[in-house]
């Protein structure tokens, strides 16, 4: 963290897969972008003319029903960022361009292991400016019914804690507390993959969901057992996913964190209501930069500094 520079790629990167969602084939493009450009996703045409563009951020976010839906006035653009989000906030990358050809990012395999391979071919390369972040000063809690969710002070950098039951005996009660950082993340968290249960395949199909879903991109749970072949990653491998969309969630923030976020039987709706509820409370939070000596304490960024991120001004929480 001390003296730390902004990052963006090396080289830009291609990924292919199928939404799974929606089905359909897409392809994203990983871009090298400019100091406190941040996160941008484009959607672009079959000519590769640029249709609409965002910056992720918590403004963006249109939808969280089974997944985080980024957009515009105009409408979604991008549906399902949370696993590509979660990648690029882990790898400590600053500023990115994803250009993305159809309405979803790939899924993959599930997880945002193959997202991290790519961002490791691609390669990173520090920029001039330090990095910035959001570190959280007072304690934001949303409830809702038997869930909650928080950010509170944290002095060493990103944490993550949650907690998850299921009324499901290969699930359960499942709990993990991880200080989030590259090796953290990519030996604990980024090969947890996405899970449902069988017995809402229909229903889920009949509303538009799921349409691509298969075994080679989702954990699937019968009754009794689960259904691939090749069984669970890790034996918690359910609240380890729940941390990896937490912090994709999360790096909408438009800065990386310096907080411990918890969440209780959370998901895409109360991670984006606690961190709406974060940005909308200007006491709880201010912007500090890495210093370029190693000090003890980052500075802060003055709030009306030119290009605070533009996370600051997010909506309220009713």
């Amino acid at each position: 963290m001390k003296g730390a520079k902004q990052t963006t790629l090396r080289d830009q990167i291609a990924i292919s897969g199928v939404g799974v969602h929606s089905g359909k084939p897409v392809t994203l493009t990983l871009l090298p972008a400019d100091d406190d450009d941040g996160i941008i996703f484009r959607r672009v045409a079959v000519d590769g003319s640029v249709e609409r563009e965002v910056r992720a951020d918590v403004r963006a976010v249109t939808a969280t029903a089974f997944a985080t839906v980024l957009g515009d006035a105009q409408g979604p653009i991008c549906s399902t960022a949370e696993h590509l989000l979660a990648a690029l906030r882990g790898l400590n990358v600053d500023n990115v361009v994803v250009e993305i050809d159809g309405p979803e990012v790939p899924i993959m395999d599930g997880s945002c292991a193959a997202f991290v391979d790519a961002i490791d071919q691609a390669g990173l390369t520090a920029r001039a400016q330090p990095r910035r972040f959001i570190e959280v000063i007072k304690t934001v809690r949303v409830a809702k019914d038997d869930a909650f969710g928080e950010l509170r002070p944290y002095g060493s950098g990103f944490r993550v804690e949650a907690e998850i039951q299921f009324d499901h005996p290969l699930i359960g009660h499942q709990a993990i507390a991880l200080d989030i950082e590259p090796t953290s993340f990519r030996n604990e968290i980024a090969r947890a993959r996405t899970f449902g249960f069988m017995r809402d395949v229909a229903k889920l199909w009949s509303a538009g969901y799921a349409l691509g879903a298969t075994f080679d991109n989702t954990l699937v749970i019968s009754e009794d057992r689960v259904l691939n072949p090749e069984g669970l990653r890790f034996a918690d491998e359910f609240v380890r996913h729940k941390v990896l969309d937490a912090i994709g969630d999360l790096a909408l923030a438009g800065l990386p964190l310096l907080a411990a976020y918890k969440t209780v039987r959370g998901g895409h709706k109360l991670n984006h209501l606690v961190l709406s509820a974060l940005m909308a409370d200007p006491t709880a939070w201010r912007v500090v930069e890495a210093p370029a000596e190693p000090v003890r304490r980052l500075r802060p960024v003055a709030q009306g500094a030119a290009g605070l991120v533009a996370a600051a001004h997010g909506p309220d929480v009713s």
